[in-house]
């Protein structure tokens, strides 16, 4: 078995990689003043659960975007598995079948994206990824990363609002049936799902135009890829889980050089 570990700003991704599919994906949040401890207990209360030992873990592969909890979760794994994960980083970028933009700015996660999205298609292509922030990453048909472009992801820019006015306001992530808000969550629905409809619609043709190919493959994946509908036809696939299969290639990759 493989586990693959995602640690972003808001979650933790887990990802447990069995026979050929992702059988289980769980989530902790991220929260960066936890002990060591707090991580190690959850893993392992996750694993106790699903009956799994942590001795079927044959390999360990780690992506973070939030150094506060890097040492942290590879320490856990270390302990609670007795094995040396594979972190994804610029020490590893050369070896992999991409070429990376500027290894000491970009987030390992868009990599790891980056790397099961050419592995799917080994030509030009775009990756939305709805996460904390909303992320467009372009590769070449030779696989070198070309550019990024990002905006604050839907729960950000929710919240961001919410916190922000008089009372707050627990908006559903729907997409409302009018631009004329009736109400304040409504009102929020209309101006961010509705204007982030025209957003990701905008960037995607942009980036088209500017790579001369309007057939160019778009995959989204991240937890809130499917909410708004209406984008779906834009999107040659849906693949919520890109980023662990990313994590996934790079295992395996780099215990063939091992």
């Amino acid at each position: 078995m493989l586990l693959a570990c995602d640690i972003g700003n808001s979650d933790i991704t887990l990802g447990l990689f069995q026979d050929g599919k992702w059988k289980y994906v769980w989530r902790i949040p991220s929260i960066v003043d936890r002990p060591e401890l707090f991580y190690g207990i959850k893993i392992r209360d996750i694993f106790f659960e699903v009956g799994i030992t942590v001795g079927d873990i044959q390999k360990i592969v780690i992506s973070s975007v939030v150094p506060d909890l890097t040492d942290k979760i590879i320490n856990v794994t270390v302990t609670l598995f007795q094995k040396n994960p594979v972190v994804l980083g610029p020490e590893i970028y050369p070896r992999l079948p991409i070429q990376v933009l500027n290894p000491y700015e970009i987030g390992s996660d868009l990599v790891a994206n980056a790397v099961a999205a050419y592995t799917l298609f080994k030509r030009s292509n775009i990756v939305v990824d709805f996460g904390t922030a909303l992320t467009f990453t372009t590769l070449s048909d030779e696989g070198k990363i070309l550019g990024v472009a990002i905006a604050p992801g839907l729960k950000t820019a929710i919240k961001s609002l919410s916190q922000n006015t008089a009372k707050l306001f627990d908006v559903p992530l729907e997409m409302p049936s009018s631009a004329l808000g009736k109400g304040t969550s409504h009102a929020i629905q209309a101006g961010i799902l509705l204007g982030y409809e025209g957003l990701v619609q905008s960037i995607i043709s942009k980036i088209k135009f500017e790579m001369k190919d309007e057939n160019l493959p778009v995959i989204a994946t991240g937890g809130l890829s499917s909410v708004i509908k209406t984008l779906l036809p834009l999107y040659s696939i849906i693949e919520p889980n890109l980023t662990l299969e990313g994590l996934r290639i790079v295992a395996i990759q780099e215990g063939r050089q091992s």
